[in-house]
């Protein structure tokens, strides 16, 4: 008879191995959207559309959240976050048809929350945010999804508001509209970006909010480490628009709504500074 652990051990193999699948799309291959985000298929029928979505209605720990400053833990013990992120020699935008994203090869970064190496996989955006603070909702938000060796998930976010571009859309911004004119042509899902600077995704923070949480579209899995960045960054319009270009209709606003906590707590890092 299986251990509990071993059981666990396979839960978890298999979350990452949907997400994984989730963010791999076939050069040249029409996109299936399962699922979208208005209709019969938005997300108040996620946990209905297939029987691995079930956790989208039965899960209590539930992404995203509204963070309420009035709620927060300040939690003394938690440190830094360790972001070592590297050039990447192999990197892909994709159209997901749900979100456009970045996968990466081998040693694109790493993520280290209180000693635990994270490995980045890929990253991609929504518009507008999932995540609020204290009931905002900003223009976009963007997620790095990184693994562990055990597969366990730590999801690293940054917020955006409308303003000035963000450089590293900047530098995407071309390929960007040929990944639009590529699928509205039906030619390919996916472009090589070549060497791309992870550096450049690196954000110095002096807060951040940490919760556990789940993933924030099918199958919704549960037990993901969530770590938003208390700065918002800023975002042009255009860029915006540029995101949503390349998706599937029922996916041009790609944001869950807000989740219950069921008694989570949201605990806050910040960066105490003396003043004498």
């Amino acid at each position: 008879m299986a251990s509990v652990g071993g059981i666990l051990v396979w839960v978890v193999n298999v979350c990452a191995i949907l997400l994984l699948n989730l963010f791999s799309t076939a050069s040249g291959d029409a996109l299936k959207i399962n699922f979208g985000y208005t209709g019969p298929i938005g997300p108040n029928n996620w946990g209905r559309l297939n029987p691995t979505f079930s956790a989208c209605s039965t899960g209590k720990s539930q992404s995203p959240i509204n963070i309420d400053s009035a709620n927060l833990v300040i939690n003394k013990n938690l440190k830094p976050l360790i972001m070592q992120y590297n050039h990447s020699e192999v990197a892909t935008l994709v159209d997901n048809g749900f979100n456009v994203g970045i996968k990466y090869g081998e040693n694109a970064g790493t993520l280290v929350v209180d000693g635990k190496t994270y490995n980045l996989k890929q990253m991609h955006w929504h518009s507008p945010s999932e995540h609020r603070l204290d009931g905002t909702q900003y223009a976009a938000e963007l997620h790095l999804v990184h693994f562990a060796e055990d597969n366990s998930i730590a999801v690293l976010a940054t917020l955006f508001h409308i303003g000035h571009p963000d450089p590293l859309m900047t530098k995407l911004q071309n390929k960007l509209n040929e990944l639009a004119r590529d699928v509205a042509s039906q030619k390919e899902t996916q472009i090589q970006l070549g060497t791309i600077d992870t550096h450049e995704i690196r954000k110095h923070t002096h807060k951040y909010y940490s919760y556990t949480g789940s993933l924030t579209t099918p199958p919704c899995s549960e037990n993901v480490s969530w770590h938003i960045l208390g700065k918002v960054r800023s975002i042009s319009r255009e860029q915006v628009e540029a995101l949503r270009a390349p998706l599937d209709s029922r996916c041009k606003r790609n944001a869950r709504p807000v989740q219950p906590l069921n008694g989570r707590q949201i605990q806050m890092y910040e960066v105490q500074v003396n003043v004498n």
